[in-house]
C-alpha cells in the first residue's frame, strides 16, 4: 500500500514570477506617470548639481564621517554648549510664556531707545540722572532691575 501524501511540493516557475512582477511594475508606472516623471526630473536636477556624486561619496565614507562627527561632538566646548542649551531649555520651560514675551519685547524697545540716544551724542549729568528717577517708565525699569538682581542673588546663594 502507498504512503499517504502529507506535503505538497510546488515547483517555482521563475520566468512566470518575473513576468508577473514586470506586469505589476508596468501597471504601477502607468498609474503613477506624473509622480514618476517628477522623481526623474528631481534625480536629473540632483545629478546636474553634483549632489548625487556627493551623496554617493558620503555613503562610501560614512564610517570616516561618523568618526569625525563623533570626535567633534565629544569635544568639551560642544558638550558644554549642549549642556547649557539643555539647562536653558529646562529653565525656559518653567518660565511663564506671557512674561517671557513681555520681557523680550521690553528689552527690544529698550535697545531701540538706547540706539536713538547714541545718535544724539548727549551727555547725562548728575542732576538729569536724579530727575529721570521721577519718570514712571524709568522708575519701573529700575525697580524691575533691582528686584531682578535680588531674585538672582537669592538663587545664586550657595547655602540652599
Amino acid at each position: 500500500m502507498a504512503a499517504p501524501i502529507t506535503e505538497i511540493h510546488r515547483e517555482r516557475n521563475e520566468a512566470l514570477e518575473q513576468e508577473q512582477k514586470l506586469n505589476e511594475l508596468k501597471s504601477l508606472l502607468t498609474e503613477n506617470d506624473q509622480a514618476v516623471q517628477s522623481i526623474m526630473a528631481l534625480i536629473g536636477e540632483l545629478q546636474q548639481a553634483g549632489m548625487l556624486d556627493a551623496a554617493n561619496s558620503m555613503l562610501k565614507g560614512k564610517e570616516q564621517i561618523a568618526k569625525v562627527a563623533l570626535g567633534q561632538v565629544t569635544k568639551e566646548p560642544v558638550t558644554n554648549l549642549i549642556n547649557t542649551l539643555m539647562g536653558a531649555t529646562g529653565a525656559l520651560m518653567q518660565a511663564d510664556p506671557e512674561q517671557t514675551t513681555k520681557l523680550i519685547k521690553s528689552a527690544v524697545s529698550g535697545m531701540d531707545e538706547g540706539k536713538n540716544f547714541l545718535h544724539e551724542e548727549k551727555k547725562i549729568g548728575i542732576m538729569q540722572l536724579a530727575k529721570v528717577l521721577n519718570d514712571p517708565d524709568i522708575n519701573r525699569a529700575i525697580g524691575f532691575g533691582i528686584h531682578f538682581l535680588k531674585g538672582m542673588g537669592r538663587e545664586l546663594k550657595e547655602d540652599k
